[in-house]
């Protein structure tokens, strides 16, 4: 055979190939997407559709919402103490920028931290009344590199059975016996805290407060379980810290329990800044580790210097002291009293301004809060996976920026239409 011939023969050949992956891919890229085509339709038949409002303004409790004429009332953010706008954050977030760059191109231990890094992980350690803490990228992060770095095969966690998706996954991670208790039920804690006495060490793990329904963990029956059993005491913070409590600190400070709770992990990303972040609080020795083998610590780039500076801001605020914390109470005491009086059923902790509008049925909640986008009230309805079937509702979430008249405004909106839909009498 002659070169030229060969040659042309390898080309052929090659091409050939080329093409039949390429069909190949083809059909298999035409399934999956005939397949998740029908998964999505499935979800929205299902009226389980989860739609994304554009919101074109900064966070704040009046917002401005693609589609929509004018400010809207919001009443659907974790912007609890109204501070990611405020002017004297964004300012620490500028001069930041100016004085320390956009980000740092790296990881933390490599050429990834500065003197704001230190400093914010200072003062989370001081709000929280521990040693030490860690700052990570999310708190999400924050609860996947913890357990598996503290706990072994020899060791137990026990976990209430509603915990946060975080703190399942970062569990998932780690080779610890595994025990689910019932949600809030410490007499199943206890069950589970004497089968667990054979391992070396046991740990358990509760939110502070569970997110989608606002309930308080019952932290001190724990902490005297804890106490009883020999076992340690972790909560996720994420809907407490900064707001819930006198002057803020949390679930440990509303339960009286401070100094009794080993480690916390809370977030910077609601009501510290509103940006994004996570930490670990806890002994030094614990903090110390987690800075040399916790993987999403070692390899996710360090926090930006402008979300630092103004998480700064916020706990310099939060330790100078503010009537912040005491807005939110009364204004959440006004919204419950008064949707409770009209016949709305609502979830949660008569003290926390997560106000959960249980409605059930999943198609009536994302109505509703089209009704009340209808109306300038920005809310969204909830509903699988994000809660159980048949339990979805309408998460209410009450700021310290919203007003007296804002409250009134949003029942009067949710009065009106609960009678339109039948909800109320």
């Amino acid at each position: 055979m002659a070169l030229s011939q060969a040659k042309n023969l390898r080309h052929f050949l090659k091409t050939f190939q080329v093409q039949r992956v390429l069909s190949a891919n083809t059909v298999a890229v035409a399934a999956i997407k005939e397949d998740l085509g029908n998964v999505l339709s499935e979800i929205k038949e299902a009226g389980l559709w989860k739609p994304e409002r554009i919101i074109t303004s900064k966070q704040d409790s009046a917002i401005e919402v693609k589609g929509s004429k004018g400010k809207i009332l919001n009443f659907c953010a974790n912007n609890y103490l109204g501070l990611s706008s405020h002017p004297d954050v964004i300012e620490a977030g500028k001069r930041a920028l100016d004085s320390h760059g956009a980000g740092l191109s790296s990881v933390r231990f490599i050429c990834g931290t500065q003197d704001l890094h230190k400093e914010l992980e200072a003062k989370i350690a001081k709000f929280h009344g521990m040693e030490d803490a860690i700052v990570y990228a999310s708190c999400f992060d924050a609860n996947a590199g913890l357990f598996e770095q503290i706990l072994s095969s020899e060791d137990a966690v026990l976990s209430d059975a509603l915990n946060h998706a975080s703190i399942i996954d970062g569990i998932r991670l780690c080779k610890a016996q595994k025990y689910r208790y019932n949600h809030m039920d410490m007499e199943d804690l206890e069950s589970k805290l004497k089968d667990a006495q054979k391992c070396r060490l046991r740990l358990i793990a509760s939110d502070g407060v569970f997110s989608m329904d606002g309930n308080v963990t019952p932290l001190k029956e724990i902490c005297d379980l804890a106490d009883k059993y020999n076992a340690l005491v972790f909560i996720d913070e994420c809907h407490a810290t900064g707001f819930f409590g006198k002057t803020g600190r949390g679930t440990d400070e509303y339960t009286g329990t401070q100094g009794r709770v080993d480690i916390i992990n809370s977030t910077l990303g609601k009501a510290l800044g509103g940006a994004s972040g996570g930490y670990t609080a806890g002994p030094r020795e614990l903090t110390e580790l987690l800075r040399q083998r916790s993987r999403p610590y070692l390899f996710s780039n360090a926090l930006p210097p402008a979300v630092v500076a103004c998480a700064i801001k916020v706990l310099d605020m939060l330790l100078e002291g503010t009537n912040l914390t005491a807005k939110v109470l009364s204004n959440t005491k006004r919204f419950r009293s008064k949707m409770t009086a009209a016949g709305f059923n609502l979830g949660g902790d008569p003290d926390h301004p997560i106000c959960p509008v249980m409605l059930g049925d999943a198609k009536l909640a994302n109505q509703y809060a089209e009704e009340m986008l209808s109306r300038d009230i920005y809310v969204i309805g909830f509903s699988y996976p994000v809660v159980p079937k048949d339990t979805a509702r309408i998460r209410v979430q009450i700021s310290a920026a919203h007003s007296e008249e804002d409250i009134d405004k949003a029942v009067d909106a949710f009065v009106d239409i609960g009678r339109k839909l039948k909800v109320i009498p």
